[in-house]
């Protein structure tokens, strides 16, 4: 059996960055920048009044109270230049470009609120709710940073500079396959020796929550030219397949039938429970990735968050490796069977401490639902105590 960090390593030595696009701003958000991007203009590009009030000239303020002739309005968006003279009052609402002269905003809320002149008995210093042209970004200056990773503040920027579209990796699209006659679709009718496929539906999620665009193309039966067929359509459209079942060292296993052949894919044992049969290769001209995943539940999502996210993030173009873990104390004892990488599904407690839900089968999808965390025990480790310090992976 191969170690789980000898399967990643390959793995990640095998896929390659997506190559950067020029994205349309509504497409960005999950992409990662392939460019610096740069403002052409101050931000704010202008002095504007950070709330709704009266630009004064400070000085006007010296005794108070007073009262001061509102000689004009300023709203938002205004474009006609305008100007403050000593003794007088501009009503000005947020954002509203600052009338020359200014040098402070009364807010509204220390006022009267009048329109044809206004009772001010509190004072405003200089500067008071302005906002400085530049405060924010200077012209030229970069704002993000190649290999950001867009999500919806960083997409704000990009629209906040005037940008409408970016240089920037896409999210991979991955093609999500599962195996097994026994295989039926949530909603249908279950005959004898049948079950409902969940694993398509968890593994194009966990697609789409690291950061992918899943695709579930449901499932195929046992015959390995069915699966053939099946890939041949999904290499149309995928940057990178997984499948699930069909690896075991059992009869009927469609994905070692059909993809051993090619010479492109390999079949191992790791090291680990759950999830010792996988496969990876790459198939056709484009050499798509293709991760052949266990068909038991909790073997795939395990095999999943150990191999495929990782790949994700490299594909992504942002840093690639297992998950990291963190320090936790175990509330019971645990097990391991010797020579492997155990990943015990638990439950992680703001207190620090992990407890192993109850059902680690790999079948056990409940109890994979109600985990919030693998507990990882190493390969030369077969007994925990209760109390001891273990890494856990968060989910």
């Amino acid at each position: 059996m191969r170690s789980v960090d000898a399967h990643l390593a390959e793995i990640l030595a095998t896929v390659r960055p997506l190559a950067p696009l020029e994205l349309d701003l509504e497409q960005t958000l999950g992409a990662t920048l392939a460019e610096d991007v740069t403002s052409p203009v101050p931000l704010p590009p202008f002095d504007n009044s950070a709330m709704d009030g009266y630009a004064v000239r400070a000085e006007d303020l010296a005794e108070l109270p007073v009262t001061l002739p509102v000689i004009d309005d300023v709203a938002a968006g205004s474009t006609e230049l305008r100007a403050v003279g000593p003794g007088h009052a501009v009503r000005i609402m947020t954002g509203a470009p600052l009338p020359a002269g200014a040098d402070c905003v009364v807010p509204v809320e220390w006022t009267d609120g009048g329109t044809v002149s206004v009772f001010i008995d509190r004072r405003a210093e200089p500067g008071n709710a302005i906002r400085r042209a530049g405060e924010d970004v200077q012209a030229g200056e970069v704002v993000l940073k190649a290999g950001t990773l867009i999500g919806a503040a960083q997409l704000g920027i990009l629209a906040g500079v005037g940008r409408k579209r970016v240089l920037a990796r896409p999210r991979p699209r991955v093609v999500v396959i599962s195996t097994g006659s026994e295989l039926v679709e949530p909603g249908g009718q279950l005959a004898p020796g049948q079950i409902w496929d969940s694993n398509s539906f968890t593994l194009t999620a966990a697609v789409r929550e690291a950061g992918g665009e899943g695709f579930r193309s449901g499932s195929v039966g046992d015959d390995p030219a069915v699966l053939l067929d099946r890939l041949d359509t999904a290499l149309v459209r995928a940057d990178a397949v997984i499948t699930s079942g069909g690896v075991s060292m059992g009869a009927y296993e469609p994905v070692k039938e059909a993809l051993s052949p090619l010479g492109t894919v390999a079949f191992e044992k790791v090291a680990m429970q759950p999830g010792m049969p996988q496969g990876f290769g790459v198939l056709g001209d484009d050499q798509v990735p293709i991760f052949a995943l266990p068909g038991n539940p909790v073997s795939s999502f395990v095999s999943f968050q150990l191999f495929v996210r990782p790949a994700l993030d490299k594909m992504r173009g942002l840093p690639a490796g297992l998950p990291q873990t963190v320090a936790a104390r175990t509330t019971e004892p645990l097990r391991s069977p010797s020579g492997k990488r155990s990943f015990l599904r638990g439950v992680l407690a703001a207190d620090g401490t992990v407890s192993p839900v109850h059902g680690q089968g790999s079948h056990q999808l409940a109890a994979l639902a109600a985990a919030n965390a693998l507990i990882v025990v190493p390969e030369d480790v077969t007994e925990v105590p209760a109390g001891a310090s273990v890494e856990v992976m968060r989910l």
